[in-house]
């Protein structure tokens, strides 16, 4: 089989994948858009109207009820705005003291833009409304309450990180001796949060509680993406036995999650960042999900019910992150989250090949040289598959004038041709596939890489030289893509081809410049690897023929 031809059929059936994954994208389960004011006044008892929804804070219409697999039910509203701020070296968070949730997060060390002073906003409130809720329900829990969200105290109206760790004490009190202590733990570096419940019952009764905590954010924005460069936007959970899958929005209002799991997380995910609640790994938790006011989803959990005896304590937890996705320290808070930098089926290949990658660059310092290095290793690896693909096409090649006389002698007929061929091939020892079957192997290995590129946060904002200052998008002015395209060019100038087809000729001539716009697109590390993948095919390949034209083979 021509080599053309076969880089053909390979460059099709990757592009037809991308196309497929962006349709799906587009036409798959949408989030639905808010309602409108007719339909807002037909939603049921019980199930707030988007246009009651208050967007000033977590708001408390989503509290679930006690019993973990029941919906989550609306309480009453609490319009206070009380906050406090907390500064650390890797967050600012607001925290609403109504209920206790972080209603704001910006991640100081990962900026808007590159260069820029402003940082990412992960949590906002407000328009775009993305909060972590969390507090307790249950008989005697205050967020189950008819009385809506309790109203906690704080010792002051800002804290700042000045030591390894910080501790944000907030306390609520009720009028038949409940205390409540729910603390923020900070710790320098981290972006996971511990969040805990310090319980004091002097009640004169045994008292019951059981813990929760969720992410809500509006449907109604959608992150930017192209074919390209998809990216998800939306929730994701992990179980014991299953440890990552994603739960669109359209999921959540066509099939509410109802999963109970030892252990477990759940998470709201887009392109490079995460918010997670990690219940405790060792108790039974209720996963969950619904929509409120078709225009919030929210996903979340229920832990045990637990009981209080008079005058004992306890103290329940949970660990909040919200950061980048960093497949270390996701990893070492629960099994399965550091799978929210998904690779795809091939994670398998990914995985290694982004620890390599890793690796590389703790030796230069720097993305693009680091992505060179494991170009040059990878394509050094598969040599012997090169070598193999280049002297297959060497003998098809040989085989052209005998291939003529066999469609000269038998003309259109075809059954004839394909078994004077496939007796040709038998005589000749020359596999037809050759040529395609090698290029097949490699191409797993590049998807593999796109992932890589397209997904690790290390690549965000990483410069490389000159105009490439930010290996994760496109080439601002093209340079790599036109480079791209001269050297397919020379590779194919390098491997003549023998197409009788006019048709099919054309199509050879035009490819390079066709992915060369396809390259536009791309990932300016993507174009980089296959750039410098074709500068060493073309040094390979020179290496190859010499040692062929020395064995006789031409």
């Amino acid at each position: 089989m021509e080599s053309q031809r076969s880089i053909l059929i390979i460059a099709i059936a990757f592009i037809s994948f991308l196309l497929w994954q962006k349709w799906h994208e587009a036409y798959g389960p949408q989030p639905v858009q808010p309602v409108t004011q007719e339909a807002a006044d037909s939603v049921p008892a019980g199930v707030p109207s988007a246009s009651s929804v208050p967007a000033n804070n977590g708001t408390d219409e989503d509290v679930p009820v006690a019993v973990s697999e029941t919906l989550p039910q609306a309480t009453a509203s609490n319009n206070t705005k009380q906050t406090i701020s907390v500064v650390t070296d890797t967050l600012n968070l607001t925290i609403s003291l109504v209920g206790g949730d972080v209603i704001h997060a910006d991640l100081v060390k990962f900026p808007v833009t590159q260069g820029s002073d402003e940082p990412y906003s992960l949590l906002r409130a407000g328009n775009g409304l993305y909060v972590a809720q969390s507090g307790l329900v249950g008989a005697n829990g205050p967020d189950g309450s008819s009385a809506g969200r309790p109203l906690y105290e704080s010792q002051a109206d800002a804290y700042e990180l000045s030591g390894d760790t910080l501790s944000v004490p907030i306390t609520w009190s009720s009028n038949d001796g409940i205390s409540i202590t729910k603390t923020f733990t900070f710790t320098r570096g981290h972006n996971d949060v511990d969040v805990s419940y310090a319980i004091t019952n002097n009640s004169g009764q045994t008292a019951q509680f059981q813990q929760y905590a969720q992410l809500k954010q509006t449907t109604a924005e959608q992150e930017g993406g192209n074919m390209f460069m998809p990216t998800y936007r939306g929730a994701a959970y992990g179980t014991a036995d299953d440890r990552y899958n994603k739960y669109t929005f359209g999921d959540i209002e066509d099939d509410p999650l109802r999963i109970t799991t030892t252990g477990g997380w759940v998470s709201m995910l887009e392109h490079y960042f995460i918010s997670a609640w990690v219940p405790s790994q060792t108790e039974t938790n209720s996963l969950y999900s619904r929509m409120v006011a078709n225009q919030y989803a929210i996903v979340g959990y229920t832990g045990e019910p637990t009981s209080v005896e008079t005058g004992q304590a306890i103290e329940l937890s949970s660990t909040l992150y919200l950061g980048p996705k960093d497949q270390d320290k996701l990893a070492t808070l629960a099994k399965g989250l550091d799978l929210t930098v998904d690779y795809g089926i091939l994670w398998w290949i990914s995985q290694p090949l982004f620890t390599l990658l890793k690796f590389l660059h703790s030796l230069v310092g720097n993305w693009g040289v680091a992505i060179i290095l494991i170009t040059i290793i990878v394509k050094g690896g598969m040599y012997w598959l090169t070598k193999k693909q280049y002297e297959s096409m060497a003998k098809m090649r040989n085989l052209a004038p005998k291939m003529q006389q066999l469609k000269d002698r038998y003309g259109d007929d075809r059954q004839k041709m394909s078994q004077a061929m496939m007796e040709l091939y038998k005589k000749e020892k020359v596999n037809p596939m050759g040529g395609c079957f090698p290029l097949l192997l490699q191409m797993p290995i590049f998807l593999a890489l796109y992932w890589v590129l397209l997904e690790s946060v290390e690549l965000r904002h990483a410069d490389f030289i000159l105009w490439i200052t930010d290996l994760s998008v496109m080439d601002p002015y093209f340079v790599l893509p036109v480079l791209t395209g001269a050297s397919m060019w020379m590779l194919q100038k390098l491997q003549p081809t023998t197409m009788t087809d006019p048709m099919q000729q054309k199509i050879m001539q035009w490819m390079p410049v066709a992915m060369s716009v396809f390259f536009i697109w791309f990932p300016a590390g993507l174009v980089l690897y296959w750039f410098i993948s074709n500068v060493i095919t073309l040094v390979q390949a020179k290496i190859i023929y010499a040692s062929m034209e020395k064995r006789g083979i031409k």
